[in-house]
């Protein structure tokens, strides 16, 4: 009967979810076109806890989305759930941002490759079979007209999230499938960090950072 709060902020959503045993109970979230992270973040944490009746001692673990995405909108999630998890003693549960959005998908067929937004013609992806097993790990890359033709050429291939924008105007495969308007939510990290709360995979809390990806560069 695991109760986790997840955080997500990779990307310009601030969400918060509660999860119990598995189960989605309570999200809140701001899918505005500005990063509102830093003002909105502890007040919607608050709020959650509040609109639930839960109190600190009743939350058994802290989740966060670890990344890749926002530099900053990922700086912010992480330090307020580690200040969390030390202030309340609960344990850091890492999710994969791009595994979190893949299981936003239903369908039973094809591959799913999940997609953000990086730099110019820049996209952070990660590849999923059907039942959302991760079959190539995220990285950082360039999108040209014969990205993921390996997956496109044998079945139908699902891409989702803001990367998708830039892929659909240079991919015209037959089996590309384009689930347009997806971004991470807080709503999906709660399966994910339930199984690993229940196989007591957690983080070190005084050394987890961020999973960037790759390094930070200045405009």
């Amino acid at each position: 009967m695991a109760t986790i709060l997840c955080i997500e902020t990779a990307t310009k959503n601030c969400s918060v979810s509660l999860g119990k045993s598995g189960n989605l109970v309570d999200l809140i979230e701001d899918k505005t076109h500005s990063y509102s992270h830093a003002e909105k973040l502890h007040v919607f944490i608050k709020e959650i806890l509040e609109r639930n009746n839960l109190s600190k001692s009743q939350i058994d673990a802290i989740a966060v989305s670890e990344g890749p995405g926002s530099y900053t909108g990922l700086r912010i999630g992480v330090s307020a759930a580690k200040g969390l998890c030390f202030a309340w003693d609960k344990p850091l549960i890492a999710v994969s941002t791009l595994q979190s959005l893949a299981n936003q998908i239903n369908q039973k067929d094809g591959y799913i490759v999940a997609m953000l937004d990086a730099r110019r013609m820049e996209v952070y992806a990660a590849v999923y079979d059907q039942n959302k097993h991760p079959i190539r790990n995220p990285k950082a890359e360039i999108i040209n007209p014969q990205s993921f033709l390996n997956y496109l050429e044998s079945k139908k291939v699902y891409f989702i999230g803001d990367g998708t924008i830039k892929f659909k105007e240079i991919c015209t495969h037959p089996n590309a499938i384009f689930i347009e308007n997806k971004i991470p939510s807080a709503r999906e990290m709660v399966a994910l960090a339930t199984y690993k709360y229940q196989k007591s995979n957690t983080e070190d809390v005084a050394y987890f950072e961020p999973y960037y990806l790759k390094e930070f560069f200045s405009s």
